[in-house]
C-alpha cells in the first residue's frame, strides 16, 4: 500500500528521491543521508546521485544489494514486490527512481506503484 512520505525539509518533491528513501529505511534525517552520500561522492570522486556512490554509502552501512531475477522484466512492479516481500524493510531502484519499502508498505511523494524495479536493496541480518 502507498504511504506519502516527505522527509525534505523544504518539502521539495522530485530529484532527491535517493535521500529520502534512504532517510525512510535507515531511520536517518534527510540532512545526515544527503551529507553522508555527497561525502561518498566526494571520497570517491563521483557525484552523489551515482548508484555507484549511494549504493556504497547504504553497503557501508551492513546493506546488501541484490538483483530481481528477469522473468518477467517489465510486469514486476513496486506493488508485485511489496506483495511477495510483506516483511522486512528494503530500497528499491527503478532504472530512474528509488522507493522506500516497509513490511508490504512503499513510501514515497507520489503512488510510484507501477514503477519497475530492477533491483533493490536489504539489511543484512547480524
Amino acid at each position: 500500500m502507498f504511504k506519502p512520505y516527505n522527509p525534505n525539509p523544504a518539502g521539495r518533491k522530485v530529484g532527491d528521491c535517493v535521500i529520502r528513501a534512504i532517510a525512510k529505511v535507515t531511520g536517518q534525517g534527510w540532512e545526515e543521508v544527503y551529507l553522508g552520500i555527497a561525502a561518498e561522492g566526494f571520497s570517491q570522486k563521483d557525484m552523489p546521485s551515482s548508484n555507484a556512490v549511494w549504493g556504497a554509502y547504504l553497503m557501508g552501512q551492513g546493506w546488501r544489494k541484490r538483483v530481481l531475477p528477469d522473468t518477467c522484466p517489465n510486469c514486476f512492479t513496486v506493488k508485485n514486490f511489496c506483495g511477495e516481500y510483506g516483511h522486512g524493510t528494503f530500497l528499491l531502484a527503478t532504472g530512474s527512481h528509488v522507493v522506500a519499502v516497509s513490511d508490504g508498505d512503499y513510501y514515497d511523494t507520489w503512488d510510484s506503484g507501477d514503477e519497475v524495479p530492477v533491483y533493490y536493496f536489504e539489511k543484512e541480518e547480524k
